[in-house]
């Protein structure tokens, strides 16, 4: 079975995962559960590159779990939100965080990365927690505190991609001065004057 035939497959966990069954279509859920909405920024964070996460995102709209909404007209610019449908798959992030926090560490016990604490209840999120009353979980709920670690992980990965950014620009429009200036020169050259000579042809017949 290919992997385009897994959304026309009667199980309900394949087409699943033909929706969200790689990991960097998770990685942008994390983000954007995290308020990071824009297209930099999210690339940024998952180390993706444009065309990959372009390619992503819209197949994520094209599949109702994104949308996108104009925060800037000109030039065009879009943040990504959740729909009701991507919201739903907090839980499934919350289940890949509490299976490492069981699984992640040699000794058994995983580090959180991120404290959550349920803005109801005051209860912290944890590997055994419970959503109170059987209510579906959203990180919306819970108060978010990104540890140290992480934290400094991931202002070094903002530096470094916006760094990169910088030093490409100025090397792109190095390369491209000298040839303006070569194109230039050459069609001046051979701009004919008021005889119809070129200078080159002027000079030489002088």
């Amino acid at each position: 079975m290919s992997w385009e035939d897994t959304s026309e497959c009667s199980c309900n966990i394949a087409r699943s995962l033909s929706v969200v069954g790689d990991r960097w279509t998770l990685l942008i859920m994390r983000e954007i559960s995290m308020g990071v909405r824009r297209f930099e920024e999210i690339q940024a964070q998952t180390g993706m590159s444009s065309h990959l996460l372009a390619t992503r995102l819209k197949r994520l709209e094209e599949d109702g779990i994104v949308e996108r909404r104009v925060y800037n007209a000109r030039p065009l610019r879009h943040e990504y939100y959740a729909t009701p449908m991507g919201k739903d798959l907090d839980q499934v992030l919350l289940s890949f965080r509490n299976w490492n926090l069981r699984w992640g560490g040699y000794d058994g016990k995983g580090s959180a990365s991120v404290k959550l604490v349920h803005k109801k209840t005051k209860e912290l999120v944890g590997p055994s927690w419970n959503a109170p009353n059987g209510e579906p979980f959203s990180f919306d709920d819970c108060d978010v505190v990104i540890g140290k670690v992480w934290k400094a992980e991931r202002e070094a990965n903002a530096a470094a991609f916006y760094g990169a950014k910088q030093s490409a620009s100025p090397r792109t429009a190095r390369s491209k001065s000298p040839k303006a200036r070569i194109s230039t020169k050459t069609a001046a050259e051979r701009k004919p004057g008021l005889n119809g000579q070129t200078k080159s042809s002027r000079k030489s017949s002088a």
